[in-house]
């Protein structure tokens, strides 16, 4: 009989459950014993692809809120549970069901279209799959948020875009301005009419009304979006005077022409030169290598100029002994980085280097099986994560949380 592994004592356990119940490798027999935990359920409820029926009407029979809300936010769930679960009396239930793209029946759709709940309605109004004449209801939707959310779907008659165009909430407008059908000339109005509330705000916070204050939101989003229609055809918004596409243009890449790209990295606007360094694929190594060190992160744009570089593994060993943290970090992402090296840097000070050990395959079992009881709690999650994680080292986690 095989002697079962010993594990480290579990610093997280709670976090390792719900990691574990997440790794596409669970049995599913393991699976049914996690669903038992509440952390480890709530994940499974939401994330799990491969919930039957029985399954989960079984966790929404136990009784938690929290799961049964997750239950309606898993895209895959059977029909049979979305038809249970759009009774609920919890409107973030009903909503979190309304806003899933997967198919539902059409007296449902209706009835959260005329949902009493303004989130349910919401939920209905962005969701691509509801029928026209049902989404055309909620144009003159008392809340704010439920217009917000039609003025994003893709398929509005003219109308409706015009009339959201003028809408009283500068949310609503510049989601809009954002639409690719919308006119060159309400996409002129409606931007002219942001900078001045955005601006008094950040001068005068304190005398700024709320349409100033969502003016200066507005703005930040276009700061931040990237714009699919733009990024898909992007040469001809190169030179559009306004930032934001200019960005999405930018974030096409190689598929611009060399003059183009040339002149995106002089743009006025730094958000657009960071965008567009960050979406060239032809980096050579040296290159990528001093834009990564000079690298300011930012949580609202992930990603790092060496995403879009290939370096030679002797560089990336090279990366492994770095003073950089985010250096020995880098060095993980080579699949063929030898054992001795990803051993030495699941060990390292660093809670992100150890973190992106975790789940190296090359990393030895016994050293995976130590980061299971990391003090960082993403550590430990990555490491339960990891399709590598032996199939006894999950069976040793059930039996030590008693499940």
């Amino acid at each position: 009989m095989q002697t079962p592994p010993r594990l480290p004592v579990l610093v997280h356990p709670d976090g390792v459950l719900a990691a574990l119940v997440r790794n596409a490798r669970l049995p599913v027999p393991l699976l049914r014993r996690l669903v038992h935990h509440g952390a480890a359920r709530d994940e499974a409820a939401r994330w799990r692809s491969d919930l039957t029926q029985q399954l989960a009407e079984e966790i929404d029979a136990l009784g938690h809120g929290r799961a049964t809300h997750a239950l309606a936010c898993n895209p895959d769930l059977p029909v049979g549970m979305k038809r249970r679960l759009v009774r609920d009396d919890d409107a973030s239930v009903r909503s979190a069901l309304a806003g899933r793209d997967a198919p539902l029946p059409r007296d449902l759709v209706e009835a959260f279209v005329t949902d009493r709940s303004a989130r349910v309605r919401q939920a209905a109004a962005a969701n691509r799959r509801s029928p026209s004449h049902l989404r055309a209801r909620l144009a003159t939707d008392p809340d704010p948020d439920v217009r917000g959310a039609l003025a994003e779907h893709p398929d509005l008659p003219v109308d409706l875009v015009a009339l959201l165009g003028l809408d009283e909430d500068p949310m609503v407008r510049v989601k809009v301005f954002l639409r690719r059908d919308t006119a060159e000339s309400l996409r002129e109005v409606i931007h002219a009419g942001l900078p001045a509330g955005s601006e008094k705000t950040r001068m005068d916070p304190f005398d700024a009304d709320e349409e100033d204050v969502f003016c200066a939101i507005a703005m930040l989003g276009l700061r931040i979006r990237i714009v699919v229609w733009v990024w898909e055809d992007p040469l001809p918004y190169v030179d559009s005077p306004y930032p934001a596409f200019r960005r999405s243009a930018a974030a096409a890449g190689d598929a611009l022409p060399r003059t183009a790209i040339a002149r995106l990295f002089e743009d006025p606007d730094s958000e657009v030169r960071k965008t567009m360094a960050a979406a060239v694929s032809v980096l050579d190594p040296d290159t990528a290598e001093r834009l990564e060190r000079a690298h300011e992160e930012n949580r609202k744009w992930p990603g790092s100029p060496a995403d879009n570089a290939v370096f030679p593994p002797e560089t990336m060993r090279r990366f492994a002994t770095d003073p950089d943290p985010r250096m020995r970090a880098l060095a993980l992402r080579d699949p063929e980085l030898p054992a001795e090296f990803v051993e030495r840097l699941a060990q390292d000070d660093e809670a992100r280097v150890r973190r992106e050990a975790a789940a190296h395959p090359n990393l030895p079992a016994p050293a995976q099986l130590i980061l299971l009881g990391d003090a960082d709690l993403r550590t430990a999650e990555a490491a339960a994560g990891s399709p590598h994680l032996p199939g006894e080292a999950m069976e040793a986690i059930l039996a030590l949380a008693e499940l």
